[in-house]
């Protein structure tokens, strides 16, 4: 009995250990976008992150070893987010057709309301890095996420589209918005929503044309 005690209170207190590190570091890396956003990631200071983050430099080294990898895990950080926050946007539609606006509203507001456009203007060099591998985890995801409305669009048109296209042309966009703004941001879902399936339709007659 005394032996299960301690090994359940040996539990709470790693369990308790764990959290108070996932809140400390979670403290860190929003000191550090903070950071990045007003000074850029060349001038980011590990002091001014440990103050923001209301942390000693001793408690910052027990999680990072150095600058290079703060920033390293800012990246993976940010790439993450929006991996996580692309899946619960479109979780709750299994209709092919709301999946696939739902991951359009998604990738729109990200372009004209998340905090990408402001470190881009920051720390444009920085930003670019974490732009070159958040494309290529996206090409996967989207693919992944968008399957169900894939295979809609191949049983409707009679073809196999072009996913990996689709998928690239998504997060062009999205990088495109980033960089030049949309003029008219209110409609610019409908409008990618149209180009895509017009690029659909257009494979559709293609392909029907060379059965012909």
């Amino acid at each position: 009995m005394q032996a299960v005690k301690r090994d359940k209170a040996s539990g709470d207190t790693a369990g308790k250990r764990n959290r108070r590190a996932e809140t400390t570091i979670a403290a860190i890396l929003a000191a550090t976008e903070k950071m990045v956003l007003r000074e850029g990631s060349d001038r980011i200071s590990i002091l001014d992150v440990c103050m923001l983050a209301g942390i000693s430099r001793g408690t910052f080294y027990r999680y990072f070893a150095s600058q290079d990898e703060l920033l390293d895990a800012f990246a993976r950080h940010k790439r993450a987010s929006f991996q996580q926050a692309m899946i619960e946007a479109v979780a709750p539609y299994a209709e092919p057709t709301a999946r696939f606006h739902a991951l359009v509203r998604y990738l729109d507001d990200y372009a004209a309301h998340g905090q990408a456009r402001l470190l881009l203007r920051a720390a444009p060099e920085y930003t670019l890095r974490l732009f070159g591998r958040l494309f290529n985890e996206s090409l996967v995801r989207i693919d992944d996420l968008m399957r169900i409305v894939f295979d809609a669009w191949d049983r409707r048109l009679g073809i196999r589209t072009d996913r990996e296209l689709i998928c690239e042309l998504l997060i062009r966009c999205v990088l495109s918005e980033l960089v030049v703004p949309n003029q008219r941001p209110e409609d610019g879902v409908q409008r990618i929503v149209s180009f895509l399936y017009s690029i659909v339709e257009c494979e559709s007659g293609d392909t029907a044309q060379n059965k012909s």
